[in-house]
């Protein structure tokens, strides 16, 4: 039987509404959860509908609600730093694992340039998602001020800083931070340098300000050869410990804030000779993968990156629910799981 066949077969709303003894209109409204239809009439209607085993048209059904049953991940990164990235598949995992109750569609958008930016803009504005989840949030980034001016309901994995209007979710980057390098200096490290993440980026200014809070508590004003910044990236990170290394060569410790920069580092320590932790004690950030996998393994601040993906998941449901709702900003815990490099 050919597709054309089996949707001229398939039940359809008229047959409901002359089974169930009502009208059209009546049947439309039961299907699509909206008010103005008597318990009596709307018992009718989906006794109807089961024994006919009707199946509503999506398409007819968006027409009437407004809604398109899916959601957008907009990930504003190559497709390089998606693959290497542990952080992005723990959070896709977690959006996946809310929604998989749901009738829920999930749409996963690379915005790698101008020309995909523009796409995804008329793409929101001819409201084809019913909502935007955004993860890697820059601060000179124009979609979330577009998402914000359009009033799509729109969730960030981080903020643009701690004044982020919109609805976001992140981790407590600073006291993670703070613990980590706290850690350090409990051991007797006494030249903690840091590997920061990208600086025009709140995550990146958090888990430097914890790096200079944990200092601060010993009293201790860092010196600011003992900082340098770099990208998230394997080889961001390793070029970074290689600049910290030419400019002080006493360095007995350093904090990198991500997993993957502290790979790198560790690559270059292990070029200069140094030994991790011997001579240069190291602590990354994420308790991904990659920490378990390193050479020694990897020290690292532990944040529940799954549980972020399904956190920003719930929050736009109930701003797709209820958009007149309050935006809702939610901070999760950070804890440091020891391994050998300290």
């Amino acid at each position: 039987m050919s597709s054309a066949e089996r949707a001229a077969r398939r039940p359809t709303l008229e047959a409901v509404a002359r089974l169930a003894g009502v009208g059209r209109g009546t049947v439309s409204r039961v299907v699509n959860d909206l008010p103005g239809v008597s318990a009596k009439a709307r018992t009718a209607v989906e006794a109807a509908i089961a024994e006919l085993n009707y199946v509503p048209n999506p398409a007819a059904r968006s027409l009437v609600t407004s809604r398109t049953d899916s959601i957008a991940l907009v990930i504003p990164e190559s497709e390089s730093r998606l693959a290497t990235e542990p952080y992005f598949s723990a959070v896709i995992r977690g959006v996946s694992t809310e929604l998989a109750d749901t009738e829920m569609q999930l749409l996963l958008i690379l915005v790698r340039d101008q020309r995909e930016l523009d796409r995804l803009i008329r793409f929101v504005e001819a409201r084809r998602v019913d909502g935007v989840l955004l993860v890697s949030v820059h601060r000179d980034d124009p979609l979330p001020a577009f998402l914000e001016k359009t009033r799509i309901p729109t969730v960030l994995v981080g903020r643009r800083s701690p004044d982020e209007p919109l609805s976001h979710v992140h981790s407590d980057n600073v006291g993670g931070a703070a613990l980590a390098v706290r850690h350090l200096l409990g051991l007797g490290r006494i030249t903690v340098a840091t590997i920061a993440g990208p600086l025009d980026m709140d995550v990146g200014h958090g888990r430097l300000q914890g790096w200079r809070d944990a200092h601060a508590e010993r009293g201790v004003e860092p010196d600011a050869s003992l900082i340098a910044p770099a990208d998230f990236t394997e080889e961001g990170g390793r070029a970074a410990m290689r600049a910290l290394l030419d400019r002080r060569p006493d360095i007995d410790a350093v904090f990198a804030a991500s997993d993957v920069m502290a790979a790198g580092a560790l690559t270059e320590l292990r070029e200069r000779g140094l030994r991790v932790p011997e001579d240069v004690a190291v602590i990354g950030f994420d308790d991904s993968i990659v920490a378990r996998h390193t050479v020694p393994p990897l020290t690292s601040v532990s944040q529940p990156t799954e549980e972020m993906g399904r956190a920003i998941t719930r929050l736009l449901l109930d701003e797709i629910n209820d958009p007149a709702g309050p935006r809702r900003q939610l901070t999760l815990p950070t804890t440091l799981v020891e391994r050998r490099t300290t």
